[in-house]
């Protein structure tokens, strides 16, 4: 049996703690792996290796930091596939959507290449008489990352390439349950020859995260995960003192304009509602067709696709959804199910008892899709993340905004029509992070910045991009002037 390791100070370590959980191929439902939950101890000694490491690392030249990212980004590309197959082995995701999760990772390790530009500080000459004032960007030290099973690979390059290119070491606590992709990802990051004790791996569970947030050595926590675990996160984090950037859950909805192309809105509603299962948390799980011939036209667009799903596992080159990730998340979800048709939503597709030929023990859920869903369900309101979307018929445009801006959750929406005034209008007014105007998964490219609204993010920063920058460090602003320019004799105003 495969025993997951941890990665400290530049070595592999095998785990000593006799607290084990198994590793499962969701699609046969067969243990693959088994993963030791690391101690206090063995945490303690990653943030050690972190530490030490950061003095020099914080001092080694953007320049040359960034050549190292040069480094892993081509290391990244080439073995592309192989992290593709660890991720679809342990998460269920199709190949061909795990390479998608490894090419928007590998986008923010190509932003991170850009370091030197992006950590420039500003300088202004005679703010005074003969006074100049530097602003400058400076590394926290050790900070680390937790991060969900649904992107294994993807998440935690949203954080450390980042945070390692600003001049911090990091250390990350992957989910426990596809722990394989981080470790290879962490293997190509050594082959590009980083320092050892930048870059450390340890898995585990609460013990490890908690120990993570109260450690005096750790400035900075970055998070992605459900809301109620993203708030604790945040408050522990931030009663220790630390940075913390803690992403939740979601509840996206798409709304359909009666001028919408309807084709085109139902092929981007089965891509977002069931891509991945549904296990993101930027999935489409609300369609919002204005008025009754639009939600007529919608569902008769959406049934013949949702029922033509193509369930099965990433061996399976024709599949185009894969199982969810563990059994309890499979029986979860078709709980779900369950009391969405029990509270009178109609159910167009059932995705239950759904299993391909020859995976019977695997976690498959069908496509379902409900019709006729009101916000007072739990369908509705709770985040199912698996391969459910509810349609929620609106009578016009301001009960369908209306509707999204009531909802507890602000992570992604999007709006599909050809009305330039209503798209631009929507943007504007609507109180969710992250809108597409006919694009139904506005993740924002890496040179951008990712990050929800209301109970979907805590804390003041988002993910990559510019605001990773600035989340990753502080700033300092020096005034300078040399003996020239003083005159003689003290002054007691306050200097301006």
């Amino acid at each position: 049996m495969n025993i997951v390791q941890n990665a400290i100070n530049g070595q592999r370590v095998t785990s000593t703690s006799s607290n084990r959980v198994p590793v499962f191929n969701p699609a046969t439902g067969e243990q693959s792996a088994e993963l030791p939950l690391s101690s206090v101890d063995e945490v303690n000694a990653a943030v050690a290796a972190a530490k030490a490491a950061a003095p020099a690392w914080g001092d080694t030249p953007a320049l040359k930091r960034a050549r190292f990212m040069f480094r892993f980004n081509e290391l990244l590309n080439q073995h592309a596939d192989d992290i593709a197959r660890e991720i679809s082995k342990e998460h269920g995701k199709t190949h061909d959507d795990a390479l998608g999760e490894v090419a928007r990772g590998i986008e923010v390790v190509e932003f991170a290449c850009g370091i030197p530009s992006l950590l420039k500080g500003d300088f202004s000459r005679n703010v005074g008489p003969s006074v100049d004032t530097v602003a400058d960007r400076k590394p926290l030290g050790v900070v680390a990352g937790i991060t969900p099973f649904n992107f294994p690979a993807m998440v935690p390059m949203w954080m450390y390439p980042v945070a390692i290119a600003c001049g911090n070491t990091f250390v990350l606590k992957p989910s426990e349950r596809d722990p394989s992709a981080p470790m290879l990802v962490w293997d190509l990051f050594q082959e590009a020859g980083f320092p050892d004790g930048v870059l450390n791996v340890v898995h585990g569970d609460k013990l490890a995260v908690d120990t993570l947030l109260d450690h005096p050595d750790v400035k900075a926590i970055s998070f992605v995960g459900s809301t109620p675990i993203a708030e604790y996160v945040y408050k522990r984090g931030t009663d220790a003192g630390k940075r913390v950037q803690a992403l939740g859950g979601a509840k996206n909805h798409m709304i359909v304009m009666p001028d919408a192309d309807m084709d085109k809105a139902a092929d981007a509603l089965m891509g977002a509602g069931y891509g991945s299962a549904g296990e993101r948390c930027m999935a489409i799980s609300v369609a919002v067709p204005v008025g009754e011939k639009t939600a007529d036209a919608l569902v008769a667009k959406l049934k013949p696709r949702v029922e033509a799903l193509k369930v099965g596992p990433a061996t399976d080159s024709d599949a185009e959804m894969g199982p969810l990730i563990t059994k309890a998340h499979q029986d979860k979800v078709l709980g779900y199910i369950d009391e969405g048709e029990k509270a009178g939503a109609e159910l167009v597709v059932d995705g239950r008892g759904y299993a391909p030929q020859g995976y019977e023990e695997g976690y498959y859920v069908g496509g379902t899709l409900f019709d006729r869903v009101t916000t007072d369900m739990s369908i509705y309101k709770e985040e199912i993340f698996g391969p459910v979307l509810s349609v929620v018929r609106a009578k016009d445009y301001s009960e369908a905004v209306d509707m999204i801006n009531a909802h507890e959750y602000g992570n992604g929406t999007a709006i599909f029509t050809r009305d330039g005034d209503a798209a631009r209008e929507f943007a504007d007014k609507i109180e969710v992070g992250m809108v597409g105007v006919n694009v139904p998964i506005p993740v924002p490219v890496a040179y951008h910045s990712f990050g929800g609204w209301k109970r979907s993010s805590f804390g003041a920063h988002g993910m990559y991009g510019p605001e990773g920058v600035h989340f990753y460090t502080r700033l300092k602003t020096i005034t300078t002037r040399w003996p020239g320019g003083i005159k003689e004799g003290a002054v007691f105003t306050f200097p301006s």
